[in-house]
């Protein structure tokens, strides 16, 4: 019956303070994630589940690309950065840590028009060197390739030119800042070719096969698949996370967690 005596404010007072002991009494219950726009449909999936069964937790993500979120994480600007790529050397040594959270496909996509169905490794590379230009040299229309790739510092760039071994050699048409935006202009120039995180793949862009393998689960999972990189957590190595983020992580690190990656296109790691 007392409660019926403590004011509108009192009580809204008290459930933020019980919201919070139950998040580990952080002053926020906010969990932010900076980096890989190739990574947005995994983590976007995995923080709708997460936030459904942990109320009072919000999660954030931050679509700003691998090379940004390490720095984020670096300069303490974000719990959790996300990137399309392992980390390098210099990276580690500044105390960054990586952990695989899934492995996922760059696809090879064309127009749904391209007749072209696939292409070796070594055909990928003569295209984006400019040592082919013309659809016709590899069994398409006579017409001239129009390179898409992604900008400077993207984890999907970093993974695709190491793994065709075309680094500070592609002559790109267009260096675009996001997934989505790859697929889109890609999706809308019949003479495009442009890669992207298979998890991420609409029907506005056919997938090519590369080395005669098309991409898929399996095919990234047995490794017969070739253009495939790892989605990688990066975190502080002698930074503990806020208990909400070390929630967030134990989560997506998880087998619970495997079937929402394999939804969202990706193969988890554990």
């Amino acid at each position: 019956m007392r409660m019926k005596k403590i004011t509108a404010c009192a009580v809204a007072a008290i459930c933020a303070v019980t919201m919070l002991a139950g998040c580990g009494q952080s002053e926020s219950g906010t969990v932010s994630t900076d980096g890989s726009t190739s990574m947005e449909k995994v983590i976007g999936s995995l923080m709708e589940t997460f936030q459904a069964d942990n109320e009072g937790i919000t999660v954030t993500y931050n679509p700003t690309g691998s090379g940004s979120g390490i720095t984020a994480v670096a300069e303490g600007r974000c719990d959790i950065g996300l990137a399309s790529r392992n980390l390098k050397d210099e990276e580690k040594e500044q105390g960054l840590v990586e952990t695989v959270l899934a492995y996922d496909g760059i696809a090879i996509i064309v127009n749904p028009q391209n007749p072209v169905s696939g292409l070796s490794i070594e055909q990928i590379a003569q295209v984006y060197t400019g040592q082919i230009t013309n659809w016709q040299d590899v069994g398409g229309n006579n017409e001239e390739i129009v390179l898409i790739g992604r900008e400077a510092g993207s984890g999907t760039r970093d993974g695709f030119e190491s793994i065709t071994e075309t680094e500070e050699q592609c002559m790109y048409r267009q260096e675009l800042t996001s997934t989505g935006d790859v697929i889109a202009t890609v999706g809308q120039n019949p003479a495009a070719i442009g890669y992207a995180s298979l998890a991420s793949i609409n029907e506005s862009v056919k997938t090519l096969d590369v080395d005669g393998v098309s991409p898929s689960e399996d095919t990234i999972k047995d490794g017969s698949y070739k253009v495939q990189r790892d989605f990688v957590l990066v975190t502080m190595e002698d930074t503990a996370l806020s208990d909400e983020a070390q929630k967030f992580f134990d989560y997506i690190t998880s087998e619970d967690a495997n079937e929402v990656i394999q939804s969202a296109g990706a193969v988890p790691a554990n």
